[in-house]
């Protein structure tokens, strides 16, 4: 069983449009994942317009992957590196910490992904 931030069961991220490495829905990885993509974040207008600055277009639909374009709303797991670095920048998305995997915890604190938590 895979563990998230919390040290519960994680708990699937997004399925429509389908999410993460293994494009299960969950903010798994495994050693071939060079992104890490363990963070199961909520889009803003902000965030997609400073990952696509820096030269990561998700709002963009590429039909030939299955991928619609995401939009302020959308949940996708992010990788973690690039979640800190918006985060130093000031737009990093809110965090859903059920689905974010406890690898997470190897790269940040809990208490910053706390500050950004998504509540319900």
């Amino acid at each position: 069983m895979e563990i998230n931030v919390l040290g519960t069961k994680l708990e699937p991220c997004c399925t429509d449009p389908a999410t993460g490495y293994f494009r299960d829905g969950y903010c798994r990885t495994m050693s071939q994942d060079s992104g890490t993509h363990i963070v199961c974040a909520i889009m803003t207008s902000e965030f997609l317009s400073y990952t696509k600055s820096k030269g990561n277009d998700l709002s963009t639909p590429i039909p030939q992957w299955q991928f619609p374009g995401l939009v302020a709303g959308s949940k996708w797991c992010l990788c973690i590196s690039r979640w800190i670095q918006a985060e130093k920048a000031g737009v990093a998305p809110l965090v859903v910490l059920e689905a974010t995997l406890g690898k997470a915890l190897e790269y940040t604190s809990l208490e910053l992904l706390k500050k950004h938590e998504a509540t319900s």
